[in-house]
């Protein structure tokens, strides 16, 4: 299963993109949607995408661009979900499912509750373990809140 093309621009809405180079929290050089710039993608300064096509980000990317970006990025994510989730999902629940290993990481992911209930067939609480991920350095933090919320009407058809 893949992501849908409008999860993938949800994604990019909640997420936030920048069509140009900027450093990450940790000082990685960094475009497009949380894309991380290898060393090659640096010396050459262009990325492959989606469509196979290599574009130059030297004067940034388009919106079009950076969206093809995100859809080679979010095949591994596509791909853990896919591996790790036994239950049968509708497309917008692997949708929400995708988006959050996209936000927490798919090794968080892959030891969460949250995948032991998916994976025990409790998709009815699949909303409350969403929203149990709602910390960052320990603290409650209100957009994230406000992200699981998302997360959790998209998982159960309403967005």
């Amino acid at each position: 299963m893949r992501l849908s093309d409008n999860s993938k621009r949800r994604l990019m809405e909640w997420e936030g993109f920048k069509a140009e180079i900027y450093k990450d929290s940790a000082g990685l050089k960094t475009i497009g949607v949380g894309h991380l710039l290898t060393q090659d993608e640096l010396s050459l300064y262009e990325v492959e995408l989606d469509d196979g096509s290599r574009v130059s980000f030297h004067d940034g990317l388009t919106e079009g661009q950076v969206f093809l970006l995100l859809a080679r990025d979010v095949q591994r994510f596509e791909k853990a979900v896919t591996d790790a989730v036994t239950s049968d999902l509708a497309q917008d629940q692997f949708d929400a499912i995708v988006i959050f290993a996209f936000n927490v990481g798919i090794s968080a992911f892959r030891g969460s509750t949250l995948l032991r209930v998916l994976n025990q067939g409790r998709l009815g609480d699949v909303p409350n373990e969403l929203r149990k991920w709602n910390k960052a350095g320990g603290k409650v933090v209100q957009g994230l809140i406000n992200r699981r919320e998302k997360e959790i009407a998209l998982w159960s058809g309403t967005l």
